[in-house]
């Protein structure tokens, strides 16, 4: 058999994943590639009056992130499932000139809501800064090209604008992940940039004036606190909107099931529609263990030190979705979450296995219809 003939990868397409790759191969396409399709039906669409330099109105970027159905049958997908007025505060604060801070314990979808209100304002949500311990001023300010400033001195050509100061240039959205873990010293050379929309540049005796259209979405973890807290000056200029846990196991489990299916289709791996009975089991364990106390209210149980948040149920699911594609037949079995679920209980090796014994023991072991799911945490905890 003549195998076919294949050419060798022009100088061009050898380079094609450095500037960029083709959507298909992308592990994780940014909001505005993932969801184009919408952001262009929502587009179409919308007649309402648009800030200035947003690509939708406010209006449909509410419906972008909540979801809806369009006037000629485009079904918009919700991005976040929560109380409507919460997208609607953060989209209003955004077409004011204040900053916005989405505010709330780990994996309630601050960086998610962040990355599609970006996408959905100004079409572009990658102008970002990651919050660390070494964030440096650089990266809210702008650096230098030290090639460029030793040979001619400080000049613009030597500038490297920091993703904020292209947004102030620009009229665009920038985000500022995890602000409270930045340095105090660093995350207060955002006052300036918040209160007066400007941004000294001494070196040059100049200045970058922000365009109409910039503003900056920030993130927080309140478990954070007392890590670098935000004085009351940077916290003065934004408006502070609260992510809460889901409401009700209903919602935790809808949120944990799409967004399971996204990554579970990015994957190839077997849909998570097929495995509901056991990310309702998740969910379930998380909830009783967060809130200490059953579903039913009747037993009181002491909750682990973990936050067993919204977002490592998903991490659990979508774990135990592979070993069921891999090693199994597929289907999505309680052996195949039982692992993931006490990885994500037990942080603290001893505290934490006590804990989840004593709920192995006293729940799980005691519910009609669960005996599958004793057995595997048994067999995991082993």
């Amino acid at each position: 058999m003549t195998m076919p003939e294949t050419s060798a990868p022009t100088a061009e397409t050898a380079a094609e994943p450095v500037g960029g790759t083709v959507g298909a191969e992308v592990l994780r396409p940014h909001a505005e590639d993932a969801f184009a399709d919408e952001l262009a039906a929502l587009a179409a669409a919308d007649d309402r009056p648009r800030p200035a330099r947003w690509r939708l109105s406010p209006w449909a970027v509410a419906t972008y992130l909540l979801g809806g159905t369009l006037p000629d049958g485009t079904v918009i997908t919700p991005k976040y499932v929560g109380p409507r007025r919460i997208i609607e505060v953060a989209v209003t604060t955004l077409a004011t000139d204040r900053a916005l801070l989405l505010l709330g314990v780990p994996g309630t979808a601050k960086t998610w809501v962040s990355e599609h209100l970006a996408a959905a304002v100004s079409g572009d949500s990658t102008l970002l800064v990651q919050g660390t311990a070494g964030t440096p001023e650089e990266a809210i300010r702008y650096g230098w090209n030290y090639a460029q400033l030793l040979a001619h001195g400080p000049s613009r050509d030597a500038l490297v604008s920091s993703p904020v100061m292209r947004a102030m240039a620009e009229g665009m959205t920038a985000r500022v992940e995890e602000l409270t873990r930045i340095p105090a010293d660093v995350q207060d050379s955002l006052i300036t940039i918040l209160s007066e929309k400007t941004l000294p540049v001494p070196e040059l005796g100049q200045e970058i004036q922000a365009v109409r259209g910039f503003n900056v979405i920030a993130t927080a973890n309140d478990r954070d606190r007392g890590i670098n807290d935000l004085s009351s000056a940077l916290r003065r200029r934004f408006n502070t909107v609260v992510l809460p846990l889901p409401a009700t196991a209903e919602a935790e489990v809808d949120i944990v099931s799409r967004r399971v299916d996204q990554i579970g289709r990015s994957l190839d791996l077997p849909g998570g529609l097929e495995g509901i009975a056991e990310i309702r089991r998740v969910v379930t364990v998380f909830r009783e263990l967060r809130d200490g106390v059953t579903a039913d209210g009747r037993t009181k149980i002491k909750s682990p030190s973990g936050t067993l948040s919204t977002a490592e149920a998903i991490s659990v699911v979508t774990n135990g979705l592979a070993l069921a594609a891999h090693f199994g037949d597929g289907v999505l079995r309680p052996g195949d979450v039982a692992s993931g679920i006490l990885g994500a209980v037990v942080r603290d090796p001893a505290a934490d296995r006590v804990i989840w014994q004593e709920y192995v023991e006293t729940v799980v072991r005691e519910r009609d219809g669960w005996k599958d799911f004793y057995r595997a945490c048994r067999e995991a905890g082993a």
